[in-house]
């Protein structure tokens, strides 16, 4: 029976189509048949504003699950841009520690190639001096030889001449 049933769960034909007992001196029939009629129209608006809310609510969580979603992507897309962010900067961080120890290396053989040069430089000089003062012996004997030469000859021609 409809007594029974929760008043929400009715529905507007529930409320049109109710029998009520009869009475002697009872209610006006037609009274309630128009109360009837109003309770169901009101009840159908009711529940056809329910039906609206409803969609809209779900229109509206479907709408915030899609927000969310967006921010989801977007907090990942924000996360791996710092990573790459971190990454490049680390990357270029190690990237000029290697062209500084490759510079430094460079300096290094360079300042090696000038002292191996230096004292190659050293070398040939020593080897020069060396060089100069075995001409400069030989020079001074030579130069002697001649002048014993020169005094064997003065004196040759000492002699012959007297």
């Amino acid at each position: 029976m409809m007594d029974t049933v929760n008043a929400l769960d009715w529905t507007p034909a529930d409320i049109q189509h109710k029998q009520f007992r009869k009475r002697l001196m009872g209610l006006d029939p037609k009274e309630v048949e128009q109360f009837l009629q109003m309770a169901a129209e009101e009840m159908a608006h009711r529940r056809m504003e329910s039906a609206e809310l409803r969609q809209r609510i779900n229109e509206q969580e479907k709408e915030l699950r899609e927000y969310k979603e967006r921010e989801k992507t977007i907090r990942n897309v924000l996360i791996n841009a710092h990573k790459t962010v971190e990454q490049m900067k680390a990357n270029a961080e190690r990237e000029a520690k290697l062209i500084i120890a490759d510079a430094e290396l460079k300096a290094e053989k360079m300042l090696q190639s000038a002292h191996q040069r230096l004292a190659r430089l050293h070398q040939d000089i020593a080897e020069l001096k060396r060089q100069r003062i075995q001409l400069e012996s030989k020079l001074r004997s030579t130069i002697e030889s001649y002048q014993q030469m020169l005094d064997i000859q003065k004196d040759n021609e000492a002699d012959n001449g007297s």
